[in-house]
């Protein structure tokens, strides 16, 4: 077989947000399973990740694109079509965090936010979902977050954005089980990444300033494991999330909101 062979049936992974922290990671677990890979963000760091997964035997594209607008999900779709192959995979991981009492945050900030974190996500769904149904395979991994499960103060439109994209990767999942298509909840919990800065929640927050925050490769590995058995949901990390997710669950939101402040209110 040529090379030319062998690059043509290697299967290909769209990775968004994949410039560092948890999309990063993902793309390289794609990468070192035979994958090829279409990776994008809005920094030029992006083409720096390509070329690390190039190093691991990966043809990679890096897109440097926004995806906070309807034209930039549109470019990365034309790029990944353009290879001529169908998208086996999908990883919905771009997604920013605001963190501050809602009536004192930027608007422009909490807009952009739902406009990432949401918008993006089932626009690109959208298009690749219809491509990989056609196809009669293919695997859709949307990135939520243990906070999906209970009230998010002092980060409201982060927390609310990952319910969000939780209820509507566990909607899809039912809507495309007869498709030969797969849909899979990532719910991380806080994971060592440049998140909690870009936030401004690294050193104002209790949750920014926690030293056992888990490893962005352990998450993905996590992820790829998940996705590729199937499942309708991987709670990544350490055990400490899965107990987070169950109480969070089960506990009336009147009793947990306050509770989860402590530890995302800024301090004074």
């Amino acid at each position: 077989m040529t090379d030319s062979d062998q690059a043509a049936v290697r299967p290909v992974a769209v990775v968004t947000g994949a410039s560092s922290g948890i999309g990063r990671a993902l793309a390289r677990e794609f990468a070192e399973h035979g994958f090829d890979l279409v990776i994008a963000a809005d920094e030029p760091e992006i083409h720096e990740a390509a070329t690390e997964l190039t190093e691991v035997g990966s043809a990679a594209t890096g897109v440097e694109v926004d995806l906070a607008s309807g034209a930039g999900v549109e470019e990365l779709y034309r790029r990944a079509a353009g290879l001529g192959r169908p998208v086996e995979v999908l990883a919905l991981n771009a997604g920013m965090g605001v963190n501050g009492r809602f009536d004192q945050t930027p608007l422009e900030a909490d807009l952009a936010l739902v406009d990432l974190n949401v918008r993006s996500a089932v626009h690109l769904a959208k298009l690749v979902s219809r491509d990989m149904v056609a196809a009669g395979r293919g695997r859709i991994l949307v990135t939520s977050s243990i906070a999906a499960v209970a009230p998010g103060p002092y980060h409201a439109t982060y927390a609310a954005s990952k319910a969000f994209v939780h209820s509507f990767a566990e909607g899809l999942r039912e809507e495309l089980k007869d498709t030969g298509v797969t849909v899979t909840s990532l719910m991380p919990g806080p994971t060592d990444t440049e998140f909690f800065s870009r936030a401004d929640m690294e050193d104002t927050t209790r949750i920014g300033r926690m030293e056992t925050k888990d490893d962005p490769r352990t998450v993905a590995r996590d992820a790829y494991e998940g996705l590729m058995a199937g499942k309708a949901s991987v709670v990544a990390g350490s055990v400490l999330n899965r107990i987070g997710v169950e109480l969070g669950t089960h506990l009336p939101d009147a009793l947990a909101a306050p509770l989860l402040a402590r530890m995302t209110k800024p301090k004074e």
